[in-house]
């Protein structure tokens, strides 16, 4: 009988169990090998692999700092956006810490305490009640197990599977596909591209350079016709000046956005979410690292006086969380209105002037000049 089943050993997961795993008979279950998995691309997740500022803060608020294993390269400080049917772009200063998602991964789960049992190639089928605790029926190489635990923890993510059981009757955050492709590239790239085209999303597409290769990217709303706007993408980013070659590798993956307060759902009964299992993530860049951390910290709050009545406490941490998110869903707004956000561009307000090396990289001239 364990006191907590962490379901999901992500971002959110691995440090719940990581500031949990003394006090409570814990344990953390991932679908994914971590010794298994390779680490020049690709991660199990649909992922770019970068840490924005907030969750660089939230790494040195827990006084953590990365190992080298974890980074990549390039080091990012620019964000290219682009409107492909404006015709319009701007560079703007962003600091972002380039890395491998699985090494990152893989790190963050190395640091949870060795009293907490680790299960990895298992997935969670269903759940439930049994007087004061759950049972839990899970799934490995093919066969069926059964493990009982008091309170149940979704970290599963987007497709979490804990919400659709113990939430089912909860609005759902608006979901997307996720589309990636690792590209081989002599592109000389030093900035991650975020770019609207409403043709292909009413959210953004991206480009992140890694190593030598480059990931394209989208969120296309879920249909038959999701991999042909990828495709879009990828010839009008051609068309652009990007040069790319052979594929080298594909992932796929529903991610979240959050549009509205009510599809955040935290816990009852014994079962709590986090991270974007919760709905906890950015509805303007689809950014999670962060809100994993906070989540997962203000629940690992909510439990330290014990499992009675950590519910109602985590709700109530959760609030400045719910504010941020507002904010986010306004942003998002603004961002993804054709008209405001082509005006903003049009301003140049806090861009900077970048000169790209057409002889050297291949691209178009651009307006970052």
């Amino acid at each position: 009988m364990y006191d907590i089943a962490i379901i999901g050993a992500g971002p959110a997961g691995s440090t719940l169990a990581r500031l949990i795993g003394e006090q409570f008979n814990t344990v953390i279950i991932d679908k994914r090998c971590f010794s298994d998995m390779p680490a020049d691309y690709g991660s199990g997740k649909c992922c770019g692999g970068l840490l924005a500022p907030d969750a660089q803060a939230m790494l040195a608020k827990m006084h953590l700092s990365l190992p080298h294993s974890v980074l990549s390269e390039p080091q990012i400080f620019v964000v290219r956006a682009i409107d492909f049917q404006r015709n319009l772009e701007r560079c703007y200063q962003r600091y972002y810490i380039n890395m491998n998602r699985w090494q990152f991964d893989r790190w963050l789960l190395s640091l949870v305490p060795s009293a907490v049992d680790v299960v990895e190639k298992t997935t969670l089928k269903t759940f439930e009640r049994q007087s004061d605790h759950y049972k839990l029926t899970l799934s490995s190489h093919g066969q069926l197990q059964t493990v009982k635990a008091k309170v149940i923890i979704g970290a599963d993510g987007a497709f979490s599977r804990v919400r659709k059981i113990a939430f089912c009757d909860r609005p759902f955050p608006k979901k997307y596909i996720s589309i990636q492709q690792w590209v081989q590239t002599d592109d000389d790239q030093s900035y991650f591209s975020s770019i609207f085209d409403s043709d292909i999303t009413d959210y953004y597409s991206w480009t992140i350079p890694k190593r030598d290769a480059m990931i394209i990217g989208t969120a296309v709303e879920p249909g038959p016709d999701a991999f042909d706007k990828f495709l879009l993408l990828k010839s009008r980013l051609k068309k652009y000046g990007f040069r790319f070659g052979e594929v080298m590798h594909r992932e796929g993956a529903h991610i979240l956005r959050t549009e509205r307060l009510n599809q955040i759902s935290t816990a009852r009964n014994s079962i709590a979410l986090t991270g974007e299992a919760a709905g906890f993530i950015s509805s303007s860049s689809a950014e999670g690292f962060s809100y994993a951390f906070r989540s997962a910290l203000m629940l690992a709050k909510s439990l330290r006086p014990g499992l009675k009545g950590f519910e109602n406490r985590y709700r109530a941490y959760t609030g400045p969380l719910r504010t941020n998110i507002v904010f986010k869903i306004f942003k998002s707004h603004v961002i993804y209105n054709p008209h405001i956000r082509s005006a903003i561009m049009r301003t140049g307000i806090t861009s900077m002037p970048i000169k790209y090396q057409p002889e050297l990289t291949g691209h178009v001239a651009t307006n970052c000049v």
